[in-house]
């Protein structure tokens, strides 16, 4: 394929198509066609609608340069991610000892009154906040700096991650492992399990406790 021609004449047999059709669909004549294959003719000004008609690359049909055809540039690709939404809902990120003295109030944290946020396109209530996770009770799947956002407002469900705070009004990231109702007051016992083996669970009829949110969203980063 060292000449235009070698390229026209093996792209219309590719298609199936002899030189007087392929001729009739360009708009020139069949000896024309016959000249430019054989190397009479080095170049043509129709090398585009040669090109379109056999399904070639016209890059390809000129010079020789990169794949036959369009489809051939290409490798295979598994397209597995699409563009996602960054969201415009602010969410205040809050420390420890905010989260421990949380009360059930509307809006806790009017705008401007957090020093950081985040954006979410969550659909959460307005006293939905966001906690980056301390230690390593959680690891592996949560680790040190990772951001957690959690809705007061969402009641968990068994196997759910929550922010819980004791009596000295701590605050603590664990996993939600109901456990029943207690005869004596007819509260609700649970416990607080880490996903790290090295950590004791802390069950809620022994260091009382209670549930402050659900988590909503984890936003893990990736540490070099």
């Amino acid at each position: 394929m060292n000449t235009i021609g070698d390229r026209v004449r093996i792209a219309r047999k590719d298609n199936g198509m002899t030189q007087g059709q392929l001729a009739a669909a360009v708009g020139i004549a069949q000896p024309t066609l016959s000249n430019l294959e054989k190397g009479k003719h080095a170049e043509t000004v129709k090398i585009v609608e040669i090109a379109k008609i056999l399904g070639v690359r016209p890059e390809w049909l000129s010079s020789g340069v990169g794949p036959m055809r369009a489809d051939d540039a290409v490798p295979a690709f598994d397209q597995n991610v699409v563009p996602a939404p960054i969201g415009t809902r602010q969410i205040p990120i809050i420390d420890y000892v905010q989260a421990g003295t949380w009360t059930a109030v509307a809006d806790p944290f009017p705008p401007g009154a957090a020093y950081e946020y985040v954006l979410t396109d969550l659909d959460l209530s307005g006293a939905a906040f966001g906690l980056r996770v301390k230690g390593r009770s959680m690891a592996p799947e949560f680790s040190e700096g990772d951001v957690i956002i959690i809705d007061p407002e969402v009641s968990p469900a068994p196997g759910d991650f929550v922010v819980a705070k004791n009596g000295g009004q701590e605050a603590t990231f664990k996993k939600y492992r109901p456990r029943g109702i207690d005869p004596a007051t007819g509260t609700e016992i649970f416990e607080l399990i880490p996903l790290n083996e090295d950590f004791a669970p802390i069950r809620s009829d022994v260091s009382p406790c209670i549930i402050i949110g659900t988590m909503m969203e984890h936003r893990r980063y990736r540490r070099r």
